[in-house]
């Protein structure tokens, strides 16, 4: 069995190649049973919440039929790490065979799910923004800005890429480090502003009191949610749902967990048959993406256990074959 660092999943995977191996993945499918939530009382302290992300298929990184493959996403989250200086999130990722069950590789899950996110976004991005989208914004400074910088990158001609945080001085950090990448990133100034211009808005946080003011958004822009993962959390207010065509990762997901789907639904302000498509839908042309150049289109994304798998198929298939 292979152990995969962060580093070597760096190794193995392209933004590009991942983009269209998810392409793949959601256009054959995958068993993708409902997550597992458990509560882990502690005597002091809050609660930790363990996640169990199993998924399963009979094809592999390619698209064929190979035996398949098992996988499943094992995910901590522990508030009160913040305050011993580690991260509240941690995770791995098992492959197994899908045939005899003998495990494969224990890859880092925190990079795993960054890469995969993040090329979910630009799989998203490849129906739904325009095609000579070339102004990026990302909002939010964490782990995964960088990974949506460049997926976004990979996905349309980007020429410019802005970086707002609530501390600027965490965007330039990963603006630098884009720089010494060699792509065009620099801080962005004020969120009204910059929300104007862009022909991408890709939004990575955690806030409850939405960002994204929809009436300040240009004719054909794109806006890609990510944060969000609670109905609580939200990042992008009732214009912009009622402004733009609507589309998540997978229905069952979006409604039940992401705020910026669940709130307006509740609202009224979204109806379910608005949301025009999935992922899903997308990649197997059953739906169609943008229609104009002009309409604005919206994706939230809440993750899904066959994004984790092709991913971590694809790590596999990389490394256990290189020299």
């Amino acid at each position: 069995m292979l152990t995969i660092s962060a580093a070597e999943v760096d190794r193995a995977l392209t933004f590009s190649g991942l983009v269209e191996t998810l392409r793949a993945a959601f256009r054959e499918g995958a068993v993708q049973p409902v997550r597992h939530h458990h509560a882990v009382e502690r005597p002091d302290g809050a609660a930790s919440t363990l996640l169990l992300m199993p998924a399963w298929t009979d094809f592999d990184a390619a698209g064929t039929s190979a035996g398949g493959h098992i996988g499943v996403k094992i995910v901590t989250v522990s508030p009160d790490n913040n305050a011993i200086g580690k991260p509240a999130v941690m995770g791995l990722y098992l492959l197994l065979d899908g045939v005899t069950g003998e495990p494969q590789a224990l890859i880092d899950g925190q990079r795993l799910t960054q890469w995969r996110t993040a090329c979910a976004s630009a799989l998203a991005a490849s129906y739904l923004a325009r095609e000579d989208a070339s102004r990026l914004l990302v909002i939010g400074a964490g782990a995964l800005s960088p990974f949506l910088a460049k997926a976004h990158s990979a996905a349309r001609p980007v020429k410019s890429i802005r970086i707002w945080n609530r501390t600027p001085a965490n965007a330039e950090k990963v603006a630098a480090a884009l720089r010494a990448e060699g792509l065009p990133a620099s801080v962005a100034g004020d969120l009204e502003t910059e929300l104007g211009e862009a022909d991408i808005v890709s939004s990575a946080t955690i806030t409850t009191a939405p960002l994204i003011k929809g009436a300040l958004l240009k004719p054909g822009a794109h806006v890609d949610l990510v944060g969000g993962f609670t109905p609580q959390m939200r990042e992008s207010d009732d214009d912009a749902i009622s402004r733009a065509r609507v589309y998540v990762d997978t229905r069952a997901g979006a409604t039940k967990e992401a705020g910026d789907i669940v709130q307006p639904l509740a609202s009224g302000v979204l109806k379910p048959e608005a949301i025009v498509a999935d992922l899903h839908e997308l990649a197997r042309g059953q739906k169609g993406g943008r229609q104009s150049d002009d309409e604005i289109t919206l994706f939230k994304s809440v993750g899904a256990a066959l994004e984790d798998l092709a991913a971590g198929i694809a790590v596999y298939k990389a490394l256990s074959t290189s020299p």
